[in-house]
């Protein structure tokens, strides 16, 4: 059976400042919009359904990952 490398410190690092990044980056786009725009995005969770379907991506990415190839 071949072993699965684990994720390393650095890998962990780059896809949390990934995220938060991502987080930052929303909340700094969001803070141009008009203020009826921002009242959709503040009163719908529409952050939170973009960061679930962000979140599922990602693991289903890494769930379906072939290991390489000796």
């Amino acid at each position: 059976m071949a072993e699965r490398s684990q994720p390393g410190l650095r890998q962990v690092l780059l896809v949390a400042a990934a995220a938060t990044a991502a987080v930052l980056g929303s909340a700094l786009v969001t803070s141009f919009l008009p203020a009826e725009i921002q009242r959709f995005f503040f009163h719908q969770p529409v952050t939170i359904a973009i960061l679930i379907v962000g979140t599922a991506f990602v693991l289903w990415r890494v769930a379906t990952r072939r290991p390489p190839e000796d």
